[in-house]
């Protein structure tokens, strides 16, 4: 894992959406708090025109309100009751706990998964959502046909409980993803509101940030931040460029120096900054994009994870298939044992802890590792950094390339 000193010559743009597209931001109009989210394509979660914010908010609240009405479900449970044999309490209408209250949390809580699963398989085939769907609808519609037809036991116990499960493992996600996401309005606050620009007349005046150009004079005074990167034409100070160099001594600067959008002048001297690059082309931009690409960047586990859950999906149906076959032959006819032993291969085939394990995965690596601080570029590099048996620090505790390079 490496920080690149040389600002935004190291940023890239993001290249695909098999992640998450973060929307598009408009750096050209970034000012303290204006930070443009845009619409979010998830994927291969296939979240569309929500922020993070809105999909975690989404999430927590189905999951909230799913668990409630879960534990009737599993309390009245033939099934459940069976293992630990207790009989639940019986009043008029108690026989319709379960069904109903599982109809709710099916079309409440597991309608995400099925849109998921729709764009799944309208863009690059069957993932873990679809899995997940064709888990959750066939214990659904086989439960609802087992009351009219006597098909068996039924499996309203596991629908309920794996929706609750992909519901928590979502949310977490989404608040990991939405912390995360943090890192970039705290990067944006960086740039102040407006600068005062120079006039040919030498008078001074106030514009928003959004509004300089390059080749523009801008006027720094003590403690105030540099709105966009340039040349010193004038004047002496020093500045605190510790958010891009992680050095807390401040640098000083005099006519010729360079200056980064986001320092801040830290001496008792104002500086005349000749403006070189405004919006996107400013080292903060490039550093913001260097966030957005850790954000979108997947690691090989996640990856392989996808890559099982297309396995298991094919695999699941498969085998179905073939046990039904087998069963319809040896009881000469399509029998309630033969449904019951097709709809248990393909309910028992979505892994409940993959769908929960893959989001707490990345939970833990993006979420603690923004609150730390840490901002990784490719998730690829936590699983590389298992390999390394020496990390060497400078004086800063920035990780470096081991080789000088200029600031912009």
């Amino acid at each position: 894992m490496q920080t690149d000193h040389s600002g935004h010559d190291s940023a890239q743009h993001p290249t695909d959406h098999d992640t998450m597209d973060h929307g598009s931001m408009d750096h050209s109009k970034m000012g303290r708090g204006d930070m443009g989210h845009g619409d979010m394509d998830h994927g291969d979660m296939g979240h569309g025109g929500m922020d993070h914010t809105g999909h975690e908010i989404m999430f927590r609240n189905r999951f909230w309100v799913c668990l409630v009405l879960s534990i009737p479900v599993i309390i009245y449970s033939p099934t459940v009751q069976g293992w630990f044999g207790y009989t639940a309490p019986a009043f008029p209408g108690s026989g319709l706990i379960v069904p109903l209250l599982s109809t709710v949390i099916f079309f409440y809580g597991g309608l995400p998964f099925l849109q998921m699963a729709k764009s799944e398989l309208q863009t690059g085939g069957p993932a873990m959502m679809s899995l997940i769907s064709l888990a959750i609808t066939v214990a659904y519609v086989y439960s609802m046909a087992g009351l009219f037809f006597r098909f068996g036991d039924d499996f309203f116990w596991e629908l309920v409980s794996l929706v609750d499960i992909m519901l928590l493992g979502h949310w977490i996600e989404m608040r990991s993803v939405r912390q995360a996401s943090g890192s970039l309005d705290a990067l944006a606050r960086l740039l102040p509101d407006t600068a005062e620009v120079i006039l040919p007349d030498g008078k001074t005046e106030e514009h928003p940030v959004s509004r300089l150009q390059t080749d523009q004079l801008v006027l720094v005074r003590p403690g105030a931040g540099i709105p966009a990167d340039g040349v010193v034409s004038d004047g002496s100070s020093e500045v605190d460029e510790s958010m891009v160099t992680g050095e807390s001594r401040p640098v000083a600067k005099e006519e010729g120096s360079k200056v980064v959008a986001g320092t801040v002048n830290s001496g008792n001297g104002s500086l005349r900054v000749k403006i070189t690059a405004v919006g996107e082309e400013t080292a903060l931009s490039g550093i913001m994009r260097l966030v957005k690409e850790a954000q979108q960047s997947k690691s090989p586990t996640q990856l392989l994870a996808n890559r099982a859950a297309s396995f298991l999906f094919y695999a699941a149906v498969t085998v179905a298939l073939i046990a039904g076959i087998a069963w319809t032959i040896h009881d000469g006819g399509v029998t309630p044992r033969v449904i019951s032993t097709v709809v248990s291969v393909l309910v028992i085939a979505c892994p409940h802890a993959l769908g929960l394990a893959v989001p707490l995965v990345v939970a833990n690596t993006t979420g603690l590792g923004a609150q730390n601080g840490i901002l990784i570029r490719n998730r690829q590099a936590i699983e590389t950094a298992r390999k390394l048996d020496v990390i060497v620090f400078d004086k800063t505790g920035t990780l470096t390339e081991g080789k000088f390079a200029s600031l912009a």
